[in-house]
């Protein structure tokens, strides 16, 4: 996976928009203004992603190219490196992971608000 394919993919989920809040290098992509992903975009070398505390543990323990979240909550974001022994089939079902954790976790008023879009 190249950071264009990331960025198509992240990009086409309903409701998301995309920004570079903290500097010019870091893309973040949002679902309903909530933050679902995260990478560096000059060094396309790992992905921030939200995900269930007990699944992002099992996924740690599993796989060498998931750690806890790079300057992010370690309970709640993993960062998934994307050259290591992690494919690009679940780099992909995890970054629907985390968009649908988001989504799940919006009021009830932002879910009909994206499900209108």
């Amino acid at each position: 996976m190249n950071v264009e394919q990331y960025r198509d993919y992240c990009i086409a989920k309903k409701g998301v928009t995309e920004s570079f809040p903290f500097d010019q290098t870091t893309l973040v992509f949002k679902v309903m203004n909530k933050m679902f992903s995260l990478s560096g975009i000059q060094e396309f070398t790992f992905i921030n992603l939200k995900c269930d505390p007990e699944i992002a543990i099992e996924l740690r323990e599993r796989y060498e190219g998931v750690t806890p979240g790079y300057h992010m909550n370690k309970t709640l974001w993993n960062s998934v490196y994307t050259n290591k022994d992690v494919s690009d089939k679940l780099i992909y079902q995890w970054i629907d992971d985390s968009y649908d954790l988001i989504v799940s976790s919006l009021t009830k008023k932002l879910q009909q608000e994206l499900e209108s879009l």
